[in-house]
C-alpha cells in the first residue's frame, strides 16, 4: 500500500550514516508490513553547498514544498566555518522551516528505563519521563525587526526585537492543545508576562484557546521558573508550549534529563496541506558530530524515532509508530549501546549499522 512522499536530505556530517539506518527502516516497512513510501533524496547543508554554491538549491525547496514529509539528517561541519553567514550550511535548514512555515517544533523529551541512569538527576526523578515541549518556530526576537548591531552615541548597540502576533501564539497554542488531547491532557504556557508584555499578550491569547479545549488542564509558569522546575520534578509536566527563544532553551534542559542528544528526535510542523496533512520536516535533535563522521560510531535512534513521529504525525500511522518506538526500547533493554550511550562497565560499543540490525530485527520479532 502506498502511504505517501517522503524526502531525504542527509546533509553533513555523521546525517549520512544514520540516515542510511532509517532508509533500511522504510525499506523493512514495505517489505513486511506493505507500507511503501515515494522516496527522494537531495543535499542541504554544507553537501547543497559544495555541488551548488548554496545551502539549499531552489530546486530541492520545490521538492520539500510538495512531499507529505522531510526528513534531515544534520548540517554543518568546520570546513564551512568560513563562509560568509548568507551561504552558512544552517541556513538551508533555516529556509527550510521558512518557506515550509513550520511554525510548531515539536521536541520529546522521553526516557528509557534502560538509560535512566545516564542522566544527571536521580534515577526516581527521570525513570518513565514522557514529556513534550512545542515551541514556535518562526516568529519572536529571532526574526522580530528592527534587529542589528547599530552606533549609538559613541558605542555600539545590539538590538533584537521580541514581536508576537495574535495569529501567531494562537496557532501554535492550537497545535499544543491538539497534542494534549492525545496525551495526558495537561498542558503549561511558560513566558515571562512579569517583565514582558509579548509575554502578557502570549498568556492572554492562550488561556483565550483553552476555552475551545475545556477537557485540557491549562496551567500558566514563568519561564524561569519552569526551567528549575524541569530540573527539579520534571514528571509534573506533559505538554510544555512556548514561544522561540524559551523553546530554545527549555528543550536543550529538558534533552539533558534524558543523557544523551543522541537519543532524541523533533518534528517541526506547519499549516494543513490540500490532502489534509501538515508540512512537516523531522530531524534528530543532535547536530552534524564531525568528530565521529565517517567511523560507524554515530547513534541512529534519534534519527530513527524522528522517522517514527513522522509515521505518527504525517502519515496517522500511530501503531506503526509505537512498533518502532517498542522496537528501539526492546534493543536498548538488552544492552545494546553506542558510544555515546557508554558508561556501564564491561559493555562494549555496537556500530551504526549494528544498531540499526539490532532494531531491525526486534521488529521482525514484533510480527
Amino acid at each position: 500500500m502506498s502511504v505517501g512522499s517522503i524526502l531525504i536530505l542527509p546533509g553533513d556530517g555523521i546525517g549520512p550514516e544514520v540516515m542510511a539506518e532509517v532508509r533500511r527502516i522504510i525499506d523493512w516497512y514495505a517489505d513486511k508490513r506493505d507500507l511503501s513510501f515515494d522516496v527522494s533524496e537531495d543535499l542541504v547543508g554544507g553537501a547543497a553547498y559544495d555541488k551548488h554554491g548554496v545551502p539549499l538549491a531552489d530546486e530541492t525547496m520545490a521538492k520539500a514544498q510538495e512531499v507529505d514529509a522531510v526528513l534531515l539528517g544534520a548540517v554543518g561541519g568546520p570546513k564551512y566555518d568560513d563562509l560568509d553567514f548568507s551561504v552558512k550550511p544552517e541556513r538551508g535548514l533555516l529556509r527550510l522551516r521558512k518557506e515550509m512555515d513550520l511554525f510548531s517544533n515539536l521536541r520529546p523529551a522521553q526516557c528509557f528505563d534502560a538509560l535512566a541512569h545516564f542522566s544527571s538527576l536521580k534515577e526516581e526523578v527521570i525513570a518513565g519521563l514522557d514529556i513534550m515541549i512545542v515551541r514556535e518556530l518562526t516568529s519572536g526576537v529571532y526574526f522580530g525587526e528592527p534587529r542589528g548591531i547599530f552606533e549609538e552615541g559613541n558605542e555600539r548597540v545590539g538590538i533584537n526585537t521580541q514581536r508576537y502576533t495574535e495569529s501567531e501564539i494562537d496557532r501554535v497554542a492550537r497545535s499544543a492543545f491538539e497534542l494534549a488531547m492525545k496525551r495526558d491532557k495537561r498542558l503549561c504556557s511558560m513566558e515571562k508576562a512579569n517583565v514582558m508584555e509579548s509575554g502578557i499578550l502570549w498568556r492572554e491569547i492562550v488561556t483565550e484557546v483553552a476555552r475551545d479545549y475545556p477537557e485540557v488542564e491549562l496551567s500558566h509558569m514563568y519561564a524561569d521558573a519552569g526551567a528549575m522546575q524541569l530540573t527539579r520534578w520534571p514528571k509534573q509536566f506533559d505538554v510544555i508550549v512556548t514561544d522561540n527563544l524559551f523553546g530554545d532553551i527549555l528543550s536543550d534542559v529538558a534533552a539533558m534529563l534524558t543523557g544523551s542528544l543522541g537519543m532524541l528526535p523533533s518534528a517541526s510542523l506547519g499549516a494543513p496541506m490540500e490532502n489534509g496533512r501538515p508540512k512537516a520536516l523531522y530531524e534528530p535533535v543532535h547536530g552534524s558530530a564531525p568528530d565521529i563522521a565517517g567511523q560507524g560510531k554515530a547513534n541512529p535512534i534519534a534519527c530513527i524515532t524522528s522517522f517514527a513521529m513522522a509515521l505518527r504525525y504525517s502519515f496517522d500511522l500511530g501503531e506503526e509508530a509505537d512498533r518502532l518506538e517498542a522496537a528501539v526500547e526492546t534493543v536498548l533493554a538488552d544492552g545494546k549501546r553506542t558510544a555515546d550511550l557508554l558508561g556501564d562497565e564491561g559493555v562494549t560499543p555496537v556500530s551504526t549499522s549494528d544498531m540499526g540490525d539490532a532494531i531491525l530485527a526486534a521488529l521482525d520479532a514484533s510480527l
